[in-house]
């Protein structure tokens, strides 16, 4: 292993939270193809301290990218779009006189692939913002599944739409709907001596077209309505 890829590794390795890890993997490619300048460790070591989930963007200069550095620095998605050059820069001892744009080159708790401008990652923040915290898991399921409701042409969630037809999260789908056959009385009126014969999984299976079931980091499901 040459002496920069293994000083490049090292120091990832001792601070993997410095650096997106996309940029992290580039950084190593950098090295590894003979780019050993020392600029391109140039970057904050510092992580902020955040709350569990927070959407985060990892904000870079695309011209000291470009140019063999990286250097950047994490931000909460809901500020990344009054993100200064001199933000991006703090702590890296270059001049930034030529610099003129900024990119998110990675990102966390935004339900998203890809990479996107701050202003993008903004308005993101400020939609998953849009609900109580102990919502938002549920929300970046909804839209991560694909199957969501979008605010205008865009990509953003229909906030309004989401917390309409959110019903909670459950240990199972099934769950979910032996309780709503409770609430609306389902099976009420029907004598004991019929409701033996009623073909629950036929009903729930029936009834689960009409929703969104993504799979919860509890090991439940979030369950939303489809129409």
């Amino acid at each position: 292993m040459c002496p920069q890829l293994g000083r490049a590794r090292k120091l990832y390795t001792q601070n993997p939270s410095a650096m997106p890890p996309a940029a992290a993997r580039e950084l190593l490619r950098r090295v590894a193809h003979g780019h050993s300048q020392e600029e391109m460790f140039s970057m904050s070591i510092a992580t902020p301290t955040v709350s569990i989930e927070t959407p985060r963007a990892w904000i870079g200069c695309l011209h000291c990218y470009n140019s063999g550095r990286l250097v950047g620095h994490w931000f909460d998605a809901v500020d990344c779009d009054e993100v200064t050059l001199a933000d991006v820069h703090k702590g890296a001892s270059i001049d930034f006189s030529e610099c003129e744009e900024m990119w998110v080159m990675d990102h966390e708790y935004i339900p998203v692939r890809g990479e996107m401008s701050p202003h993008e990652a903004a308005e993101w923040g400020r939609a998953l913002a849009g609900v109580d915290e102990h919502l938002q898991p549920a929300l970046r399921a909804w839209v991560a599944s694909g199957d969501y409701v979008a605010e205008g042409a865009g990509d953003l969630p229909s906030i309004p739409d989401f917390v309409e037809r959110y019903a909670g999260e459950y240990e199972s789908f099934d769950e979910y709907a032996h309780q709503l056959a409770d609430e609306i009385g389902l099976l009420s009126e029907v004598p004991d001596e019929v409701s033996r014969y009623f073909h629950w999984a036929s009903w729930i299976k029936d009834l689960a077209f009409d929703y969104t079931t993504v799979d919860a980091p509890s090991g439940g499901v979030y369950v939303v309505r489809s129409l």
